[in-house]
């Protein structure tokens, strides 16, 4: 009903001892599109002859790009790191912060091999807004899809970029990605807007000096912690000492270009901005928009949005801006957050350009956002009050929880989700306490969730596995409870994006459709707020997943139990943190 078919295809999954690695940590990859390529700075809407365009719906369809497998090695391990120019113990990926950026063309398959090489911790990763398309196990949370990564180990991930755009990658570990564990994903592809040159990503983060496993502790029976500072591109200069740089880009004079912005954060928002130079926003999360032109953006933790300016005012050097707003998180450092943008005919320095738009904003999503694809979503009606709804609370005594529907969600890393479906408990999951699961078992429904929040906090609420549809939100400065008035939702050609901003003291109502068999976490991006429980499981389709792949989850987990069975290191919360 209503629906898409599901696209299957099955994926290679493996958890293997560690031998020794390349001596390339990463091969590097060219774009590389066949000779019916289109895609060109006068034409970016085309990709190929064949009839693949930004036109081209990514749930139903994608290019074969028929090529052998893009290929990657990632090596997780303890260094230290002076990201702001203050030294700290970092966990990150082949020995840099933010990790290597992977890169592909849409419809490439990607083959990830990740080796844990640290030396108390599991790992996982996620691809965090890649749909995971009939490849579940892939993605990447520990806990759910899979037991951890023990240390001295190596497991491979597979999986066919079946959407094009701007997503990142991170632990799903415990403290990690606060600690480094995290890289940038682009996903080459056609887009609205034609450009001349493709900056790539620019990266965003609350920082701390503090590892996460501190600030973890300290967030469990207090408030949430002020951030020390930031990071753009995994650099800045600290407020203490103005140790450490800014980030930088040269660009040239009259030339067009895309800037994928990616908000990687622990616990901020930020409003972003470039001095004189508009943007025009092409694309939010890996969704293509009708483009249209602001100043300014609010980007959510987990968000991205894909941006085109031109480099038409005075040669010179300017800022770009991040700011927290009040009431997005705390930061020491707020109103002195930069990277610097110079031209290539002028000498790079501190730059002295005024902001563009220096009006206060609340932590709120763009509205009116229009997908270059529209899509409607039918009306729904109601069974009950209670029905579909999701209610987000907290109590703060012993220690700090969050719950949905009075439950917090807590997880077993031994005992992922997919491992109790290959043992046979299905039946039984909504019987075990702590994971919080809504069971969706009509194919190519759309099911409806009403969130409602009841505190004056601000969550960016993420699913995985799914695009889903925004059908209404309040609008971050007026506290209400949705009152169930249909009236107030939009149907027709909604918004749909993997993180929305669920307001405070208020409400969304999103919507998903069943076409993608698995079990999908949704969960509040802050990672304070996930550790302390803030997130649900949906299983879809359970007798859709295919049987070869629970086989292989339970087999993959086997070194996870042995090396688990030794250590003295337990799981200290949700299992989720810093997801």
């Amino acid at each position: 009903m209503w629906g898409l078919k599901f696209l299957a295809f099955s994926l290679a999954l493996g958890l293997v001892r560690t031998s020794a690695l390349p001596e390339a940590r990463l091969k590097p990859v060219q774009i590389r599109q066949s000779s019916q390529s289109c895609n060109t700075p006068a034409n970016r809407q085309c990709w190929l002859t064949n009839g693949f365009s930004v036109d081209t719906d990514s749930e139903v369809s994608y290019p074969e790009t028929g090529g052998p497998p893009i290929e990657y090695f990632l090596d997780i391990k303890e260094k230290q790191l002076a990201p702001d120019g203050r030294t700290k113990n970092m966990l990150v990926i082949n020995g840099t912060y933010p990790g290597p950026t992977i890169t592909a063309d849409w419809g490439d398959r990607l083959i990830i091999h990740v080796t844990n090489s640290m030396t108390d911790n599991g790992t996982s990763i996620h691809w965090h807004g890649i749909s995971q398309v009939g490849s579940n196990t892939e993605d990447g949370a520990n806990g759910v899809t899979e037991c951890p990564i023990p240390p001295g180990q190596t497991r491979t991930y597979s999986f066919i970029a079946t959407q094009h755009g701007t997503a990142w990658y991170h632990s799903h570990y415990s403290g990690q990605y606060g600690d480094g564990v995290l890289g940038s994903i682009v996903i080459n592809g056609p887009a609205t807007q034609n450009y001349e040159e493709d900056l790539g990503p620019l990266t965003i983060t609350d920082y701390y000096t503090k590892s996460m496993w501190q600030m973890g502790e300290d967030s469990m029976h207090g408030g949430p912690p002020q951030a020390h500072g930031a990071l753009i591109n995994g650099v800045m200069k600290n407020s203490e000492n103005e140790d450490g740089s800014y980030a930088s880009y040269t660009v040239k004079p009259n030339t067009t270009y895309r800037l994928r912005i990616i908000n990687t954060g622990i616990d901020n928002g930020f409003k972003v901005s470039l001095d004189g130079h508009p943007f025009t926003v092409i694309q939010a999360d890996f969704v293509p928009l009708k483009p249209y032109n602001t100043t300014w953006l609010f980007v959510a933790i987990g968000q991205r949005y894909d941006v085109v300016f031109t480099t038409n005012q005075a040669p010179a050097n300017y800022w770009f801006r991040a700011e927290v707003p009040s009431g997005c998180g705390s930061n020491l450092m707020n109103k002195k957050i930069f990277a610097i943008f110079s031209y290539s005919t002028v000498t790079a320095a501190d730059p002295t350009s005024t902001a563009s738009d220096s009006s206060a904003v609340t932590c709120a999503d763009p509205t009116g956002l229009e997908p270059r694809i529209p899509k409607s979503v039918p009306d729904f009606t109601y069974v009950n009050d209670n029905t579909d709804k999701l209610n987000v609370g907290f109590t703060g005594s012993p220690v700090n929880t969050w719950k949905i529907n009075d439950n917090s969600i807590s997880v077993d890393w031994k005992q992922p989700t997919l491992r109790y479906l290959a043992d046979g408990q299905a039946a039984s999951l909504s019987e075990i306490p702590g994971l919080n699961l809504y069971e969706l078992s009509v194919p190519d429904k759309f099911y409806y969730w009403v969130i409602q929040n009841g505190l004056n906090i601000p969550h960016p609420i993420h699913l995985h596995g799914h695009e889903f549809y925004i059908l209404g939100q309040t609008n971050g400065t007026t506290g209400q409870t949705f009152s169930g008035d249909k009236s107030k939702l939009n149907f027709e050609k909604p918004p749909r994006r993997d993180v929305a901003t669920l307001p405070g003291n208020g409400w969304m109502v999103i919507a998903f459709q069943a076409n993608n068999p698995g079990v999908w976490l949704m969960h509040c991006h802050i990672a304070w707020h996930v550790s302390q429980g803030f997130g649900v499981q949906f299983l879809e389709r359970v007798s859709e997943i295919p049987a070869e792949s629970l086989a292989k989850v339970s087999e993959n987990c086997k070194a996870w139990d042995e090396w688990y069975g030794t250590t003295t290191y337990k799981q200290p919360d949700s299992g989720l943190r810093r997801a």
